[in-house]
């Protein structure tokens, strides 16, 4: 019986252990749900806070349920650790680690670089590595395989590597780790059919097979550039829908009623989370290599990168209308997190709303039930209760995240104007005055 024949086995009885490197939104879930399925996991973080939590059962991500965590730690099917020499006990590993931008918008992979050194250290014979972190197509081909070469390994006969994507949406009531379908794309087709025997045996969601890494990598940030251009497209049609004294988000649900050819993409006061905003410029960097221009990527990037700016000047505006300078108002801002439901603050454009709104002089509170306090302004800022004190010495109200467990109808008994940048209060009654984006 060869390497992939007896890994194959471990994966169908659930002998296997296996290894997640980097326990946050996208590494915990598939921990979690890999446990869940049968199989030991060991799970590695650089953060001994996180590790203590997990060993403690306690939950810090808002997609795993938090029984579920406790009860996989307390069966012994799921531990954390730093020592990435553990790594030697694994007979597949799924590397969940950022893949951020550096200060010059270029990739920064040195969290996958260093992940795959680590696992290189300790890898042996009949092991899987996957790599799950969002980046350019061919950083599995470039990183993770030679690393492992380097250690005598060869790939797809001693060792196995693949990509597959995260497909992580946090908020998401209907679709989780458990049910998404997965893409995976091996460097060998016994590579893939390797990986994509582990992830049946844990999910319940279709598991897709291509024919390498690289369509793999491509296809994850094609799925997010197609947000990417397309919320572009729904945030320069609300500037133009305003100009023109027309509904942006009626014209959305007209045009939804179409039963093909279309989605709806709604506007808002920009892009947050770490994919969309990121992942489409992963791709502009790798096509300079092919000497291809990205046009339509970078144009969508600096319309929703411009949106917060956006936002603070209708707010300006619209203060101005009722004899006010904007510098000197009291503006409250109901929420921070990058979407509604959820505490994840990363790249959110609201942190670059109240950034503007103290440069230019406004005094502004933010109100979000999900989120105690968030880093702004060179400081830590905390949120506040949403009263109805607190709305009725605002001078503007701008609704930036639309939470459900907000009370709208005591936003409009309360507050004199409010600038409603995601349609939250659509179905509710309104204040004396009250503008959409």
């Amino acid at each position: 019986m060869n390497c992939a024949e007896r890994l194959l086995q471990k994966f169908e009885k659930r002998d296997a252990v296996i290894g997640v490197v980097g326990l946050g939104y996208v590494g915990l879930p598939l921990a979690v749900e890999k446990a869940k399925a049968g199989f030991h996991v060991i799970g590695f973080d650089i953060q001994q806070s996180r590790v203590d939590q997990v060993n403690n059962g306690i939950n810090y991500i808002g997609d795993v349920v938090d029984e579920d965590l406790h009860e996989m730690v307390k069966q012994g099917r799921l531990v954390a650790t730093t020592d990435y020499a553990r790594i030697a006990e694994v007979d597949a590993v799924a590397i969940a680690v950022p893949t951020p931008l550096d200060e010059h918008h270029q990739p920064d992979t040195s969290y996958v670089e260093n992940s795959a050194k680590e696992i290189a250290k300790y890898a042996h014979e009949g092991m899987l590595v996957v790599l799950e972190s969002t980046t350019y197509p061919g950083t599995t081909e470039e990183i993770v395989k030679p690393a492992l070469e380097q250690k005598g390994l060869v790939v797809g006969e001693t060792v196995f590597v693949a990509y597959s994507p995260e497909r992580v949406d946090p908020g998401n009531k209907q679709f989780k780790t458990k049910n998404t379908p997965k893409v995976v794309g091996g460097v060998t087709k016994t590579c893939t059919k390797v990986a994509a025997a582990m992830y049946r045996a844990v999910l319940e969601g279709d598991v897709h097979e291509v024919s390498s890494p690289a369509v793999a990598e491509m296809e994850k940030i094609f799925e997010n550039t197609f947000r990417h251009i397309n919320i572009a497209l729904a945030n320069e049609m609300a500037i133009l829908c305003e100009r023109m004294g027309i509904d942006v988000w009626e014209v959305i649900d007209a045009a939804k009623t179409k039963p093909y050819g279309f989605m709806a993409f709604y506007p808002g006061p920009g892009l947050g989370g770490h994919c969309i905003p990121i992942d489409p410029f992963y791709l502009t960097w790798k096509a300079r290599e092919y000497n291809y221009h990205t046009r339509l990527i970078e144009l969508a990037g600096e319309i929703n990168n411009a949106m917060p700016e956006y936002v603070v000047n209708r707010a300006m505006l619209i203060l101005n209308e009722e004899g006010k300078a904007l510098r000197g108002s009291k503006v409250t801002v109901l929420g921070v997190a990058y979407k509604k439901d959820i505490d994840d603050v990363r790249e959110s454009p609201v942190l670059k709303i109240v950034e503007l709104l103290e440069q230019y002089g406004a005094e502004f509170a933010v109100v979000d039930p999900y989120v105690p306090s968030f880093r702004a302004c060179n400081r830590v800022v905390k949120t506040v209760e949403l009263t109805p004190e607190l709305l009725e010495k605002s001078d503007l109200v701008l609704i930036a995240t639309d939470h459900s467990n907000i009370d709208y109808e005591m936003v409009a008994r309360h507050s004199r104007v409010v600038f409603d940048t995601r349609n939250a209060m659509n179905d509710v009654s309104k204040p004396t005055k009250y503008v959409k984006l």
